[in-house]
This record gives structure tokens, sequence and C-alpha cells, in this order.
């Protein structure tokens, strides 16, 4: 007796680093950054209040693909232990529960043939990335622009978009720094940056320290020289000018990412199966463009790090809405796991809203959400309604306090701590944050939080070594008080104490 046949299936998901949703169209950006996600959009369900649990790219993309946030899954940094996941132990067996549940490899016993393009996994050494995968292709650092992986997802489509059940991961990394575009490129897109950092903030923040600051764009500063010669891509930002440039930079790459997408979809209309491929877009953290004095890179467990596009166009389920939602975006992919008619394993921390997303019965979401963040600073925060509380453990050298909280209806780029002015309410979330905390533990491999082993191996990975330098650094650019403060708060490190990062590595 034969068996029937599921019904056809195309999911293809385009993965764009770094992006922030506020620089997207069909997210009331000015500039045309994005026409072809903003088309989908219109299309398909654009989600509002989308987060990645763990940043930046490697504990982003290790709890999507594992279903697991970081503290489950033990890779929260960018180095040292808390890079790879946690050993398994006794709960390996033959087949690892975490292996046999990723993401791809759900996806693939559905009967999907599982890809992934991309050069993430070999640039993190993230070689969990793979589980479940039928198919990884890469062409070394050639696959990491949207021209060089576009050119093999086409290729791909070209072979097989007309297959009746498949699931491709494109990933582009064009918006991440260094932003390489030109000021031709910056030219086309015309004006409607951003415009809330004003002489008075930008004198504020270069006044300050830490790696991506103002007075240090790229790092720490001493890597500048690798990049000179960007003209969107300033060592530090002296004007307001400067920050024209920067915003020029990230949005051309959005630009070029975008164009992937046009031609992908133009790829699917031409084999056939345009209009009935489930379209996904969305990215594995966004970006800082001066909240919390970062500027150009996602150091630190906020709003912008962690907010997330999400676009899904899903033929014939919700059209043209937006679910203005608390997910996390481990919630989406198990919703997606669900409508593709697979099981979410039962050990994912994902909670699928499939059943909304069908019935159409409203926007749905969890009451408040616990973001991590631990390759440059180690911190966790608390997101609900207009609120965010951010607790430090490991300031990366930005002079963080243990404790903050930002009002983000009146304060949007998180310019101004109201904690002292909130005691009640710092207590409450300081509780609720522990519980939480505790509430994970009971079912983390050895009970042990991946964030403590961060801080006992001398801090998040990207600050070891940095500190004797950059402290000179900071005295020789005026910013001596800046140094001593570091200083003081952290005296080993002051003294070169602590590991040493392996340059190039």
């Amino acid at each position: 007796m034969s068996g029937t046949s599921p019904p056809p299936l195309r999911i293809l998901w385009v993965d764009i680093d770094s992006l922030r949703p506020d620089h997207l169209g069909c997210y009331g950006y000015p500039r045309p950054t994005s026409p072809n996600i903003d088309a989908l959009a219109t299309e398909g369900i654009r989600f509002d209040g989308l987060y990645t649990s763990d940043s930046p790219c490697l504990p982003s993309r290790s709890a999507l693909q594992t279903g697991l946030f970081g503290i489950h899954n033990g890779a929260v940094g960018h180095g040292g232990t808390a890079a790879d996941p946690f050993s398994e132990g006794l709960r390996r067996g033959f087949r690892s529960p975490r292996a046999h549940g990723s993401l791809a490899a759900v996806l693939s016993r559905a009967g999907l043939w599982t890809t992934t393009i991309s050069v993430f996994g070999q640039h993190h050494s993230a070689l969990h990335w793979y589980a479940g995968f039928n198919e990884a292709i890469q062409d070394g650092y050639n696959t990491w622009s949207a021209d060089g992986v576009g050119r093999h997802a086409l290729d791909w489509l070209s072979r097989n978009a007309d297959r009746d059940r498949w699931f491709l991961h494109v990933h582009v990394w064009d918006p991440h720094t260094p932003y390489t575009g030109t000021l031709e490129d910056a030219e086309l897109l015309g004006d409607g940056r951003p415009d809330w950092v004003t002489e008075d903030i930008l004198a504020g923040h270069r006044s300050q320290g830490g790696p991506h600051s103002a007075g240090e764009v790229l790092g720490f500063g001493g890597d500048a020289a690798l990049f000179r010669g960007l003209p969107l891509l300033p060592e530090s930002l002296e004007s307001l000018d400067d920050i024209a440039l920067i915003l020029d930079g990230y949005d051309t790459g959005i630009r070029r990412a975008d164009a992937l997408v046009g031609r992908l979809m133009d790829a699917l209309a031409a084999q056939g199966v345009a209009d009935d491929t489930v379209v996904v877009v969305s990215s594995d953290h966004g970006e800082n463009f001066g909240e919390l004095g970062v500027w150009c890179d996602h150091h630190t467990a906020d709003e912008y790090t962690h907010r997330i596009p999400g676009v899904v166009r899903w033929p014939g389920i919700a059209p043209g809405t937006a679910d203005p939602g608390l997910h996390y975006q481990l919630d989406l992919f198990a919703s997606l796991l669900e409508l593709a008619g697979a099981e979410v394993p039962g050990h994912w921390d994902g909670e699928s809203f499939a059943s909304e997303l069908q019935d159409g019965v409203g926007p749905s979401g969890r009451q408040e959400l616990v973001l991590s963040a631990a390759a440059w600073t180690v911190q966790r925060s608390l997101r609900w309604e207009d609120r965010l509380y951010v607790r430090t453990r490991h300031d990366g050298y930005h002079g963080y306090p243990d404790e903050m909280l930002y009002d983000l209806s009146s304060d949007p780029h998180l310019q101004r701590d109201i904690a002292g002015d909130h005691v009640d309410e710092i207590a409450a979330a300081r509780s609720r944050l522990e519980a939480w905390e505790s509430s994970m533990l009971e079912t983390t491999p050895g009970g042990r939080d991946p964030h403590d082993i961060v801080m006992e191996e001398g801090g998040p990975f990207h600050v070891w070594g940095e500190l004797p330098d950059y402290l000179a650094r900071l005295r020789a650019t005026g910013r001596g008080p800046i140094a001593d403060q570091v200083g003081r708060r952290h005296p080993g490190a002051a003294a070169g104490g602590g590991p040493e990062r392996i340059r190039g590595f």
C-alpha cells in the first residue's frame, strides 16, 4: 500500500545580518532602502515586536537553530568555552537531542530538502549550525556579500525551485560593518536619515569611552587602519556629517541585500513557483547608532541590538497585516514549523502561535522577554510594555552601572537612565529576571549559567587583552577621567591580567 505524498511546500528564508527594522520602508523608514522587502510585507505579515533572545551573531543563530535560549544551549559568546554549546552529557544518547531537534533537522524529517548558503558556520567555527541541513554551500569568504551569495542562491533555485518540498536559507552580511558602500550609492537613497542626534548629544557621546564609541567607531581604535579608505565609514565621529556618512554606509548595505531579495523573487517567478513559495525575511540582530553609547555595532542587551525585522509571506495567511505582540524569533520559527506540518520539539524554548496566525484571532505574544548578551558585554535585560530594564555584570569598558531602566515611549534611543527615580520598579524587574534565571537553570545541563562561565574566564571575548592599550588611547585623546574610571573598575585587566585574545581569530 503506497503512502500519500505530502503537499508541496517551498520555504525561502533570507537572513540579512545586523538588520534593524526601523531602517526598512515597511517599518516606516523614509529612505528607499527596501522596496522588495516592502512589497513582501504588503503580501504577508510584518512582526513589530520580534526579538532575538541572544546576541550577537553566534549566540543568536545558535538559539534559532537549536530552539533553545543561550542559557540552555550554552553558546552565548564569540570565544572561550561559552562560544560552543554545552555538552549534553547523559542526555546525548545515540542521537543528540539538540541536533536531532534542530530547526533544519525537524524540517528535513518533514520531507523538505534543507539547504544553507552562508559562511556563518565557517566564520564562527559554529559546526552545530549544520545539524539537519541536507546541503551546505559556501565559497569561502566569497559567500559573504549579496553578490557572492546571490550567485550561488540563483544557481540553486535554477536547479531546484520547481521541486515540491524544500527549505533554503540564504544569508547575506552586507549591512554588517565594515560599511563598504560608495558616495554614489548613498546619493541614490536621498535624504531622510534619522536626525535625533544633535550637536549637544554628539558632544556628550564624544566625551564617552568604550569600544565602538563615538571616539573609536571601529572597535578599540587600534584596527582602524584595516578599514581606512572606506568613504562611508569614518574612524571617529567628529561632526554630524560623519554620522550622516555612517548611516549612508549602513543603508546602502541594506539596499544591496534588498536587491538580492528582488533577484530571488524574480528567479522564483521564472520557475513558476513565486506565488506559492513561503518567504521569510529576518535577521540575527540589529545595530546601534548611539543607543547606550555604541556606534556601528551590537554589544548590549538592548532594544536596537535585539529587536529584529520579521516579514513572512505565507500564501493564504493574513496578507497585509501587522502583529504588534512581543515574540522571540524562536517563537516565530516554532510557528513556521507547525504551519509546515512538522512537530515542534518538546524541549524547545520557542512557543508556536501558529493557530493565531491561521485563524486571524488577533495579536498574540508574551508579556515580557528576557534578552541576553555576552560577547562584548555580559548583560541580561527585561523588555515589557514600554520599559527596558538592563542588568550588567561586565560593562565591556563602557562604564554602564549595574542596573539601568529606560522608558522607550519618551526616550526611544536610550539616552536617559531613569533607574534612580524608579527604585520599586527596578526591584520588581530584578526579581522577575532572577526568577526567570532560576527557572531556566533547572533544565540547563549541569545547572550552570553560561554567563557565569564567561565571567570566570575573564569577561566577554571581544575585550580580552584590550584594556592596557585602550587606557593609553583614552588618555591620549583627552579622556583621562574616563580612563581612570575604567581602570578603577577593572584593575586586573588594566594591569594586563586575564586572557589574551588570539589575533586574527
